[in-house]
C-alpha cells in the first residue's frame, strides 16, 4: 500500500474519531502532496481560452514513495521548528498542538 494511500486512511480514521490534531496533520500533508504533484500550467493561446480548455487537463506529476516520504519528513521538520520558535515564548498550547502533529507524520510514516 502507498504510503499517499495509508495516509488518506490515517485522515479518514481521525475524521470518525475526532482527532482535530491528527486532521489538521494529515490534511496539510496531503494538500502538500497535492501542491507537489501539480505541474505548471502551460501559455494557452486565444483559441484554447476561447474552447475553455484550460489547466484542468494538464497531467499531475506521479510521485513515488520515496517523493512523498520526503515531503511528509518536511512537514515534521517544520512543526518541530515552529514548534521550538514558539517554545519560549509562552504559546505552550500551540507548541503541543504542533508536537502532536508531527507526531501523528511520523508514526504515519513508520507504519
Amino acid at each position: 500500500m502507498s504510503l499517499q494511500v495509508r495516509l488518506r486512511q490515517e485522515l479518514s480514521r481521525a475524521l470518525k474519531a475526532r482527532d482535530a490534531e491528527a486532521v489538521s496533520a494529515l490534511r496539510s500533508a496531503l494538500g502538500a502532496i497535492a501542491n507537489a504533484e501539480a505541474v505548471p500550467a502551460p501559455q494557452r493561446t486565444g483559441a484554447e481560452v476561447m474552447l475553455g480548455v484550460g489547466p484542468s487537463e494538464v497531467a499531475r506529476r506521479e510521485l513515488t514513495d520515496v517523493d512523498i516520504a520526503g515531503i511528509v519528513r518536511a512537514e515534521i521538520v517544520e512543526r518541530r521548528q515552529a514548534a521550538a520558535g514558539l517554545a519560549g515564548l509562552g504559546q505552550e498550547a500551540h507548541v503541543q498542538r504542533l508536537v502532536g502533529e508531527a507526531k501523528v507524520l511520523e508514526r504515519t510514516l513508520l507504519e
